[in-house]
């Protein structure tokens, strides 16, 4: 594991900083003196220091015996939330403290960089869900798995089982590096530009649990693909690679940072380095120290790098990262070609060494324990030893002999994982939502399964030329990308003739993969709209059916959306 000296607070400031009038917290230029609880909390002990504990204490003394620091701080350093006490209404969320939102259930996040598991490792998992999860399994849309009802007893054991087999729960949560998304088609597709396999391992095996990085001012999302169809929304990231080829240096990586969404979009920006394959971990490790050093850390609400880029600006963020931290100038290098194929790979799709791959859509990400020990002995069957999730809730199987793609197919819909899917089935994400999220406001998982349902039902006479996405979240936090989809609901609670109901804020028009550039940009949020959950498929239809009726020729939703009038938007 490669480390390097923390800054300390007689440290003095460094070149290129400007020192504002307030402390903001950034290691660098104001010191290491904590700001915050938050800070304090992480100032007092190491996050990662809390699993000796956890398998030492906690899991033999149970529930009662965490104290709240550890509770409600360090456990999401090893991927541990408690969820949501079943019962609270959303209204509730903002006025209770997490004591009294908080079961004695635990949320586990398994860490899966690139998303890719082997046949026995999803087989694994399956198991300690049914066993241990009580059959719960979702996927995240940051291709990890989340199991609900987790025990803090069966927590060491669950560590057992999923690392004696290869998997970890390290950061995935926490102020740290998260998981890696990365293309799901890594190292098979045809038209794949790079294969970012390496540049993914790398990272997680030089980084991922290095206590120097574990104390970051916020959470610290990555991307990495060598794909086309820019499979892993890396506009969306603290820092993305994505696959180039340069006229001189050949096949590498573009290099962007500053992306996050939550309740101040900003999309990432290029900073025009080409990334050649060796230097990728080095140049990702320095973009995670820059964040470490410079972060703001006083506010939490503005702890994310996107902040630091929107500051410093795009030309400064690259010349701190190369003198300061690289020691070399990166070469300038070529911009990503807009993508002309979807990047969630659902479908039968050939691969470069002749057999197939198969991507399915599960209902917005919900799967279970048995599903996957049935999709582990299913691809088996049919001669695959490999599965990968997707940025988009989806899942594939890899390796497919072409004579039996057919069968996997059949096996895969009576899983209820549809090769086929509707546009809306397709398209649909939702987070975890009210079930068990503390943050949550409104269902998620529920209302968005029931509106593809009734969409599927009620446009079953329209033809889609390409899928509409249709994002439903929980809360403000956008989990599910709200305001990167064609529309984008917001839950909150709303009132209808005097009642109050769940029910959704619109964005619409927000997408990341566009005909043109121009097009490419967040949502619009439309004002005075809010639709009660009841009304989510009459709303969609409506607005579909209007969109359909006024586009011009070749208009993607997107394009209709930020031109159209409110009143076709209501």
């Amino acid at each position: 594991m490669t480390t390097t000296a923390s800054p300390t607070q007689d440290q003095p400031q460094r070149t290129g900083t400007r020192r504002p009038a307030k402390p903001q917290g950034q290691w660098l230029v104001d010191g290491r003196a904590p700001l915050n609880h938050n800070e304090e909390v992480k100032a007092a002990d190491n996050g990662l220091n809390v699993r000796e504990r956890i398998e030492r204490v906690y899991a033999k003394e149970g529930f009662d015996s965490i104290p709240a620091d550890d509770l409600n701080g360090r456990f999401r350093w090893w991927g541990l939330y408690t969820q949501r006490r079943p019962g609270i209404p959303g209204g509730k969320t903002a006025q209770l403290d997490p004591t009294e939102l908080s079961d004695r259930y635990f949320m586990l996040r398994i860490r899966l960089d690139g998303g890719a598991v082997t046949t026995e490792q999803a087989r694994v998992i399956g198991g300690i869900s049914t066993e241990l999860a009580r059959d719960t399994a979702d996927v995240t849309d940051r291709q990890n798995i989340q199991l609900h009802w987790v025990r803090v007893e069966d927590v060491p054991e669950i560590w057992r089982r999923l690392e004696s087999h290869g998997m970890q729960t390290t950061e995935a949560c926490g102020d740290t590096p998260r998981v890696i998304l990365g293309s799901p088609v890594a190292g098979i597709s045809a038209e794949e530009i790079i294969d970012p396999t390496p540049v993914i391992e790398q990272i997680t095996q030089r980084y991922v649990g290095d206590p120097e990085l574990a104390n970051l001012p916020r959470k610290f999302k990555s991307a990495v693909t060598g794909h086309p169809s820019l499979d892993v929304v890396h506009e969306i990231n603290d820092v993305s690679l994505v696959g180039v080829v340069h006229p001189e240096l050949g096949p590498g990586y573009d290099l962007w940072v500053g992306g996050g969404l939550s309740t101040n979009p900003r999309l990432a920006e290029r900073l025009g380095a080409f990334v050649t394959a060796e230097q990728a971990p080095e140049v990702w490790h320095g973009v995670v120290r820059v964040f470490r050093d410079y972060g703001y850390r006083r506010l939490r609400t503005k702890a994310r790098l996107k902040f630091l880029l929107a500051d410093w600006g795009p030309e400064r963020f690259r010349q701190v990262l190369e003198e300061e931290y690289l020691g070399y100038r990166l070469a300038d290098g070529p911009a990503p070609a807009r993508p002309t194929t979807p990047g969630d790979h659902v479908g039968v799709h050939e691969q470069k060494d002749g057999l197939r791959y198969v991507g399915a859509t599960p209902v917005v990400g919900r799967v279970s324990g048995t599903t996957l020990t049935a999709l582990a002995e299913l691809a088996e069957s049919v001669g695959s030893g490999r599965i990968r999730f997707t940025p988009h809730q989806k899942i594939l199987v890899l390796d497919v002999p072409p004579q039996r793609v057919d069968e996997l197919v059949a096996g895969l819909e009576r899983l209820g994982l549809s090769v086929r899917p509707s546009p809306f089935r397709r398209s649909t994400m939702a987070c975890t939502g009210i079930e068990y999220c503390k943050l949550a406001i409104v269902d998620t998982k529920d209302t968005a399964a029931g509106a593809v349902a009734e969409l599927e039902r009620r446009l079953a006479d329209v033809e889609l030329d390409r899928p509409i996405s249709l994002h439903v979240n929980g809360c403000p936090n956008s989990c599910a990308r709200i305001q990167t989809a064609d529309i984008g609901l917001k839950g909150q609670i709303i009132t209808v003739d005097g009642e109050q109901l769940p029910g959704f804020q619109v964005h619409l028009g927000g997408t990341l993969v566009a005909d043109h550039e121009d097009e490419a940009g967040l949502g619009r949020t439309v004002r005075g709209v809010k639709v009660a959950a009841r009304d989510l498929p009459g709303y969609v239809e409506r607005v579909v059916r209007r969109y359909l009726a006024q586009r011009d020729e070749g208009e993607t939703f997107a394009g209709w959306a930020h031109r159209a009038d409110e009143e076709a938007l209501a």
